[in-house]
Parts: structure tokens; sequence; C-alpha cells
């Protein structure tokens, strides 16, 4: 049986038989760290120390930044979580294969979650003695924030070397689009071969631009701009196409969505684009503003003749120029009335129309516009009218919570402008969540809570709302230490431990704000301990 406390000797460790599983991770730009050299690896350490391997769970050609797409990380915390491990050590070959995360402390996290279930998390880059003293787990931080650290660099690397090879006209990724072909570029920049679709280049030194396709899709895209400018819209343009047979570079049938691309791309012109949306650091996808795109004009021989080019942006611009509010509604209402309903993609696919996104924008949600124009949605929207009550309601809270707290107090509650924690006496943060309530289709009323566990609070405040979400029904008190998974599901009557938590008043949190003298702390020590837990 293991020992805490205590250092074990290779020959000591040797004797405990211990059963370990492998993990293995390999991102693309990582072809030196093989998945076999891994192997190889984690193996000769294994044998070091007399442990059995059992188990191997293997990520290939998947990034270190997150752990969605990394199937077998996540079979491997779930098999120790769920009891279906036989291991009690799990061996990686450094920390960076464990992963590189962009918050150094979610690999500690993992980790830890194996420990608690005593899997012992190890990389052979250390020796192995089975526990850990205060220097141990610093160079482990240490190494975590300099995997971290690389991601982050790395990106940097990237997204300035892309950015580089744009303004010299070379194509950065992505499909060449209707009427164009990739072409492969060798070293010294002589045409090597043209790029099927889903090809890429197999050297670094390789580069790719965009190059005019066959003479009939050449004429078909310059075909799409006379119609537009000769007043068709995108819509009978596609509609056309279709008829005729003709496909999208997808083989696909046209849209209105895919005929305004080809009418307002500039790479028809030979001009080279490149961050005009970015997502880095697997972020999701956000358009930036003009003033950030990277352009290299005349990159590639043009399909389309400026004139043609900039005649079809100049009707789009007429078509975009802010229209009065009243304008806007007729619009609709005339689209409601051939349509006899209405969507955002209905109003996105109407040509006359601004987008949805706009729409929605300008009178403050599309419900409100349905209803401006007299139309109501077969689908129950009233969730929808439920959330943007809560909202309000959640800032009333705050208020009041911060208003009370500051009375007894008798100073300000600061509270982060970012994160919407508050914060009390200085070292105890506390969020607020509001949990509507929503009635399956068995009629059973149930209540979901979602804790804000990237923010890090101490406690979390759950407003529950009574039945018709309108008024509070009760308050929950949750400690970190006693929940810290990502959300909890309440019905309406919750007894033993999670009943313990519930109030009908905030009037304990207040009671937390108030400084307590320090020997009359040590003195009332057991009675707060048994409030706070009971």
């Amino acid at each position: 049986m293991l020992q805490t406390g205590r250092a074990y000797t290779p020959a000591e460790i040797k004797n405990l038989h211990l059963k370990g599983a492998m993990y293995i991770r390999m991102s693309t730009e990582l072809q030196v760290e093989s998945p076999e050299n891994q192997e190889r690896a984690i193996r000769a350490y294994a044998a070091e120390y007399g442990i059995e391997i059992v188990k191997t769970y293997s990520d290939l050609g998947i990034s270190g930044i997150k752990t969605e797409k990394r199937e077998e990380f996540q079979a491997l915390i779930d098999d120790v979580e769920q009891g279906r491990s036989t291991f009690n050590i799990v061996l990686y070959l450094d920390e960076s294969r464990w992963g590189r995360f962009l918050d150094s402390r979610e690999a500690e996290y993992h980790r830890m979650r194996l420990e608690l279930r005593n899997v012992l998390c190890q990389s052979c880059e250390k020796p192995l003695t089975l526990t850990s003293n205060i220097a141990d787990r610093i160079m482990t931080l240490l190494r975590d924030e300099s995997a971290s650290d690389y991601c982050r660099q790395l990106s940097q690397k990237v997204w300035a070397g892309q950015c580089n090879l744009v303004a010299k006209g070379y194509r950065q990724g992505g499909v060449a689009g209707f009427g164009l072909r990739r072409m492969l570029l060798d070293e010294t920049g002589n045409p090597k071969q043209e790029l099927t679709m889903g090809q890429r280049k197999s050297l670094l030194t390789e580069r790719v631009i965009l190059m005019p396709g066959p003479e009939d899709e050449c004429q078909i895209v310059h075909w799409i701009y006379d119609q537009f400018i000769a007043e068709i819209s995108e819509t009978e343009i596609a509609a056309q196409l279709n008829v005729k047979g003709v496909k999208t570079h997808f083989g696909r049938p046209w849209s209105q969505g895919t005929v305004r691309e080809v009418l307002t791309n500039e790479k028809y012109v030979g001009n080279n684009l490149f961050n005009r949306t970015s997502g880095k650091m697997k972020s999701r996808a956000k358009p930036n503003p003009e003033s950030q795109w990277v352009r290299k004009e005349r990159a590639f021989e043009p399909i389309v003749d400026l004139e043609r080019f900039y005649t079809v942006q100049e009707i789009y611009r007429e078509r975009n120029k802010k229209t009065t509010d009243e304008e806007l509604l007729q619009g609709l209402r005339d689209l409601y009335a051939r349509q006899g309903r209405l969507s955002a993609l209905i109003i996105d696919e109407a040509d006359y129309l601004p987008p949805s996104s706009l729409v929605s924008s300008r009178f403050g949600g599309l419900l409100r516009v349905y209803q401006m124009i007299g139309y109501t949605p077969k689908r129950d929207y009233q969730y929808v009218a439920i959330n943007q009550r809560l909202r309000i309601l959640h800032t009333e809270i705050m208020t009041d919570v911060v208003r009370r707290i500051e009375y007894l107090c008798g100073r300000q509650i600061p509270i982060d402008p970012e994160s919407g924690l508050l914060e009390l006496n200085y070292n105890l943060c506390i969020s607020v969540v509001i949990s509507r309530c929503f009635t399956t289709p068995t009629g059973t009323r149930r209540w979901k809570i979602r804790f804000d566990n990237g923010l890090h609070p101490d406690i979390t405040v759950a407003v529950r709302m009574d039945t018709r979400n309108e008024a509070i029904l009760d308050y929950y008190i949750l400690p970190a230490l006693e929940f810290s998974y990502e959300q909890l599901r309440l019905s309406e009557d919750n007894v033993g431990f999670l009943d313990s938590f519930r109030t009908d008043t905030l009037d304990y949190l207040f009671d937390l704000s108030i400084n307590i003298p320090l020997d009359k702390a040590v003195e009332d020590g057991s009675r707060i301990s048994s409030t706070y837990f009971h």
C-alpha cells in the first residue's frame, strides 16, 4: 500500500507492481514526436520502474489547446471517474503532451481529477518518486505555463507569417471558388501543378496562388455580373443557373448566398485578402473591421474587370443605404403578405431588404418586429421574453444585494466590471446566477443552475424563480468547495444535502460581509462552521 508523505526509491516502486496507462498525443506540427517515439520512451520509462502498461490512449493529429476534440483524453478521464480503469498511474512523455492549454491551470485541473480517484499522473521527463514536494509542484506549474506560452507565441508567429505571405501574393488556405483554381508553385516560384479540391501542398517551401479556371466557368462568372448589373436579383440568377444544370464549385445548386459570394469577393479581380475574420487559439471566428484586413491588389490574374466589379459594389452600397423604420416595416409587411410567414432566413433571402441581423438590432429583436407588423409566429417564443425579463431582474438583484451589503458593512463593495463578481472582505468572490423554471413534457418542474466555473467564484448565489418566472421563489447559497461541477439540476423538493443550502432570504450571505474580530471568530468558530454546513 502506498504511504503518503514519503519518496520511494526505484527498487521500492518496482516491488509495488504498479499498473499503468499511456497517454500519447501528437499535433500535426510535431512529427518528430511521433506516436512510435513517444510509446518507445514511455515503455522504457515504465520498465525502469517495473510498471505494467495495461492501456493506451492516443490522440493523433489533434491540438492540445482544448479537450473537446481529444476523444481519447476524454475517454481516459471518464474511465477513471466512472471506475472502469484497472491502472493506478498514467504516463505521458512530457507536460506538453498532456496538453498545451491556454490557461495553464487547466492542465493541473485534469491531473487533479485523476488523482482524486487515486490515479497518479506522471511525466516521463522527471524521476518517479510517487510523491511531490513544493519544488516538484512549482516545476510542474512552470512546465505547464511554458507549454501554454508556446501556443500563444506560435499563434502570433503563424499569423505574422501568413500576413507576410499574403502581402507577397500567395494564397493562405480556403477553396478557390467557382471559376477559379489553385496553382501550386515550387520553391523557385514556377508553376508545378493544379491542386484539386482537398489537395494540399506537401513541402513548406511550396506556395499556392489562384488562377482562372475553365473558360466556360469564367464566362458564367461574367454572365452573373452582367445579369446583376441589368437589375436581375441574386435569387433569379441562382434559379436560372439551376435550371441550366450549372453547379457551384462544391457541386451543389446555386442560392442567393453563393451568387452574392461571386459578386462581392475581391479575388475575382485578382486581389488577395486575409484576416477578414479571425479566430485565434481555437476561439470562435469573428469579423474584423476593414482597417485590419490584409490586402494585396493584383496578386492573381483577374477574371472580372474592375469596371464590372465596382459597378456591382456600387449597386450593393445603394441597396444597403439606411431606410426609414416605416419603409423597413412596410417591406416586411409586403414580404409577409407574399410568403405567409417570416423567419430570419426568409428575410435574408429577400433581395430588397437588409439582413435579418440588421433588422433585429434596429428594432430590438425579431419578435418585436413581428409584433409591430401584426405577425404571430406559430412557434412559442415566450421563453425569449422570459429571458429578457430575467436579464433585467439579474441587474436588479445584483443592485439590491450590493446595496444591502454596503449598508451592513459600511463601505463600498467592488464589482469586477468584466466578470460581474462581487468581492466581500477583499478575498471572497460571489457569483449571482438566475435559475428559471421550466416544465418537462411529463409536467414536472425543474430548475437548472449553471456555475460560472471559469470565473472561479468562492460562492454561487442561485436565485430560483417561481413557476411563472415572474418572482423569486428562494435562494441556494452554494460554496465552490462543495459544488465544482458545471451545472446542477433542481426539482421542486430537494431534501437532504441540497436542501441544507436553500434559504428564503439572503440574510446569511449578508452576515458574511461583516468583519468579525479575530478573537471573536476563534470563540465562535465552531458555531460559524456549523451554520455554514448545516
